[in-house]
This record gives structure tokens, C-alpha cells and sequence, in this order.
């Protein structure tokens, strides 16, 4: 994905890059002291090594959560089926008709294919949108929430503002304050300011 508002722009473009070792070596000197370990990205589930690597972490006794755009349900599930994740935060970049828009991507259907893995895992997780005021107007939110209620989706849904003066995967106008968060909250999902 591209998406234009990516707080990671440098993961995305290629740089900043840690080799399979020194990652383990950075894992191994951290036990004792950390409880859990986050994997993220750009799109943590594209890396080759994630499967053995979250193996590595379950065997050293740590917690193990997972930042994904959901876009690659076939890495997803073997994680999920082999209990190897603690918790998953998935982002909604956007509803069907925005998502190429959003994200530069065709992949709305593989969110929700990784979104229906979730439900029927029971895996504690959550769904959460990063709000640019200039990509995701306030009646686009009260759909997106309508579309998740649509997919069963039942708890809570996290909304993180945009934060303005952050190196950016492209140059993007100063975003908004979001109003009116509670008026979106239904008797299945809370909306919830983060």
C-alpha cells in the first residue's frame, strides 16, 4: 500500500532496514525485561521471516501483537491457527469505493478475508482508522461504521487523528479536529477517540 498520510514513510520506501540477526540479537537481549513484542510495518506480514521469527518470540515467553492493514490474509491465518498471536490491531483504511483512493491498492477484499479470520478465531482484537480530515470526511466514518456492523463486527472501533507535522509518505495539508465521535457509536460498535 501507499497510503498518502503513512507515519512510516521510510519503511515503506526501503530504508532503515535491520537484518534477521540483528533482530534476534536486539530479541534476545530483551528478555526479562519486556513483556511482549509489537511487529508493524509499513506491512509487517510482507517479510519472508515473520513466521519464524514471531516462533522465535512465542518460545522466549513473549507476548506477541500484530499491526496489519489485513491485506495479506494468507500469512495471517497459519499465525492465528497455530495460536502464535497475543492480539491483532487491523486498520479500515477506507470503505470499498474510497480504498484505492486511500491506500493506492486493490486489496479491500483481502480485509475482509482477514477481518472474518479474526471473528472466528476469538483472538482478542481491533480495528482502528487513521483520520486525515482532508481523506475521510465525518459521514464517511458513520458508513465505515454501518459497513463494519454490516460484517458482524462487534466492540470497539478506534479513530486516531491524523497528527499534523509528521514526515509523511507524501506532503499532505494540515488535518482537522474530528467532532462528533460519539453521535457514530451504535448499540454493537463504540467509537472510540484515540
Amino acid at each position: 500500500m501507499r497510503c498518502g498520510y503513512c507515519y512510516n514513510p521510510e519503511i515503506v520506501r526501503g530504508k532503515g532496514k535491520l537484518n534477521i540477526n540483528q533482530a534476534l540479537e536486539f530479541i534476545y537481549s530483551r528478555r526479562k525485561l519486556l513483556d511482549g513484542i509489537v511487529f508493524s510495518g509499513g506491512e509487517c506480514t510482507l517479510h519472508p521471516e515473520l513466521y519464524p521469527l514471531i516462533k522465535t518470540c512465542k518460545k522466549l515467553g513473549f507476548k506477541v501483537k500484530l499491526d496489519t492493514n489485513g491485506s495479506l490474509p494468507k500469512r495471517l491465518k497459519p499465525l492465528l491457527d497455530e495460536g502464535l498471536i497475543d492480539y491483532v490491531a487491523m486498520d479500515f483504511k477506507a470503505l470499498p469505493d474510497q480504498y484505492k483512493k486511500i491506500t493506492g491498492s486493490n486489496l479491500y477484499q483481502e480485509f475482509e478475508q482477514s477481518l472474518h479470520l479474526l471473528q472466528k478465531t476469538g483472538i482478542d482484537f481491533e480495528i482502528r482508522t487513521t483520520v486525515h480530515s482532508k481523506l475521510i470526511a465525518h459521514d464517511s466514518l458513520k458508513k465505515m461504521v454501518n459497513h463494519l456492523e454490516m460484517l458482524d463486527y462487534k466492540g470497539n472501533y478506534y479513530i486516531q487523528p491524523f497528527l499534523n507535522n509528521t514526515p509523511t509518505l507524501v506532503p499532505l495539508p494540515k488535518s482537522k479536529g474530528i467532532q462528533n465521535l460519539s453521535s457514530l457509536s451504535t448499540s454493537k460498535i463504540n467509537v472510540v477517540l484515540r
